[in-house]
């Protein structure tokens, strides 16, 4: 199932408008996206209309409940789409600031995570993540659909590069 899911995000993406999408990338950045209410296909489809080329999973734990969006499946599905995939956890929200979120707390999240961005091996994968984003059209991933409630936003202003956030439920 997901292995189709790819292979109809890639035909729908190199149909109508699939090149002329890949032409519209105007700025060096970073985009983001959230898997929330969205199907493997549909995000693969946002992903090659923006002409994303690596997904860069930030979750630190890259599971999910969701069929095609645990790191195996997601990763292959990408991969047969044509886009890379890098699972970066050490850019991911630590368990104290997920707990947060879950119990209705974000801005006790924001100030874990902002901690948490200090560290050794966040700052190593923060500096990592800018330079492959200088390099090539990447794509920060999370589940949430919106992005000011999610710490995706915050690993992208962290890197200093202009950012646009995609949105695979909203598009036709």
């Amino acid at each position: 199932m997901i292995r189709a899911a790819a292979q109809d995000a890639a035909r729908i993406a190199r149909g109508a408008g699939g090149a002329a999408a890949r032409e519209t990338r105007t700025n060096e950045g970073v985009a983001t996206i959230g898997y929330e209410g969205a199907t493997p296909a549909r995000l693969i489809q946002t992903l090659h209309e923006a002409g994303i080329a690596t997904l860069v999973d930030v979750r630190a734990l890259a599971n999910s409940r969701r069929p095609g969006f645990a790191k195996r499946a997601l990763s292959a599905a990408l991969t047969e789409a044509g886009i890379g995939y890098v699972h970066m956890p050490a850019l991911g929200t630590p368990a104290e600031g997920r707990a947060a979120v879950r119990s209705g707390r974000p801005g006790v999240m924001r100030r874990i995570f902002g901690a948490h961005l200090k560290g050794a091996e966040a700052q190593a994968a923060l500096a990592d993540l800018a330079d492959r984003a200088r390099r090539e059209p990447v794509c920060l991933l999370c589940l949430e659909a919106d992005p000011a409630t999610c710490h995706r936003t915050l690993v992208a202003e962290a890197i200093g590069l202009p950012i646009t956030h995609l949105h695979p439920q909203e598009a036709a």
